[in-house]
């Protein structure tokens, strides 16, 4: 698949069929969203999947908006992304590199994930990325000390085809000077 092919096919799933996910493809898939860029290299996203009761725990942490709590029970798995906490955008002394402060992080986790649903896309499968979860879901997880949970990816084969959601206009996103 090539790449424009890839951004332009790619589709929030939220509907997934009962076909488990491979733990050796999800290996793949990390690998390449390994390549990702990230500030100065340091590559702060982590990874942690989800299946089976602990899927179905994290579940139950959706109460601020159930609607994903249905995505997760639909999904084989679902992948948990975290920041390494204060290592993006900082110096190593601990000071900031630039006046975003420890704003950098989202966004080397940002195109992570997004690295992360276009190989899982390119794989045959389906991503949502959601965002919507209840602060005691890092607990329930098991998300490691210094790491912080940004985003939780279900991920498995599509039971649905979404159409593509009306996109605004070049001219409305772009402007030179």
């Amino acid at each position: 698949m090539e790449a424009i092919e890839c951004i332009k096919g790619r589709r929030s799933i939220r509907k997934f069929d009962e076909r488990p996910v491979s733990h050796e493809l999800i290996e793949s898939i990390v690998a390449t969203a390994a390549m990702a860029p990230s500030w100065k290299n340091t590559q702060v996203t982590r990874y942690i999947a989800l299946e089976g009761a602990a899927k179905d725990a994290l579940a139950k942490c959706t109460t601020i908006w159930p609607k994903n709590g249905d995505i997760i029970n639909g999904a084989p798995m679902v992948i948990a992304v975290c920041a390494v906490s204060k290592r993006s955008g900082y110096e190593k002394d601990g000071s900031f590199s630039t006046n975003k402060g420890d704003k950098w992080e989202m966004f080397d986790v940002g195109a992570a994930s997004e690295a992360f649903c276009l190989a899982a896309h390119e794989a045959g499968l389906g991503t949502v990325i959601l965002g919507l979860y209840d602060d005691n879901a890092p607990e329930v997880i098991g998300v490691p000390e210094g790491q912080e949970l940004i985003a939780l990816i279900p991920i498995g084969f599509p039971a649905e085809s979404p159409k593509a959601p009306r996109r605004k206009e070049v001219s409305d996103l772009l402007s030179f000077r």
